[in-house]
């Protein structure tokens, strides 16, 4: 779904969205487009989300913070903070094993978590890791590139909306067996 109060940004995203082709007699296109069109039933099944987001969004934020409140005293766990004047959804709850603090490496958290049913994984792999993008440059933030860091670092916790608190407190007590 898109919104916006832009209607010449609606129009383009639109065209795009429907594989940009020019309005002519053929399939012709001038600009590359995608087929991001939305079938009505999955329209249907967006409106009715809509209706419980904010529920959602408040019990992704609930497990956001059971997860930090429980676990900020493993000091080798670092969180990301929530910006003064902004308010996330944390519809994925992640974390950072700061590699200084500790020898335990995201691949071995995930591991043990495996071992006992727990799905954990890493964070997403940067684009200019992907083979398909090996061949471009990149270009780091000054000395450090902190998509490197994140994804060398970083392992996204279980935090779907309906974890009860006993799932997660698995979870946590679990990462805290390996982890102090």
């Amino acid at each position: 779904m898109l919104v916006s109060e832009n209607k010449e940004l609606i129009e383009k995203a639109k065209f795009l969205s429907t594989q940009a082709r020019d309005p002519a007699p053929y399939y012709e296109h001038s600009q590359i487009g995608y087929n991001y069109r939305m079938s009505n039933v999955l329209a249907g099944i967006g409106r009715g989300q809509l209706r419980v987001l904010n529920d959602r969004v408040e019990s992704r934020r609930k497990v956001f913070s059971r997860y930090y409140n429980e676990l900020k005293s493993i000091p080798a766990i670092e969180w990301m903070e929530e910006p003064n004047g902004f308010y996330s959804n944390r519809w994925l709850t992640t974390c950072v094993l700061n590699p200084e603090k500790t020898n335990v490496t995201p691949s071995e958290l995930i591991g043990y978590l495996r071992d006992f049913n727990i799905e954990a994984r890493h964070v997403w792999k940067p684009m200019h890791r992907q083979p398909v993008f090996s061949r471009y440059d990149y270009f780091t933030h000054g000395e450090l590139s902190l998509s490197d860091y994140l994804f060398d670092n970083g392992v996204c916790l279980p935090s779907g909306s309906n974890m009860s608190e006993q799932q997660q407190m698995r979870v946590i007590e679990s990462i805290r067996t390996l982890l102090s």
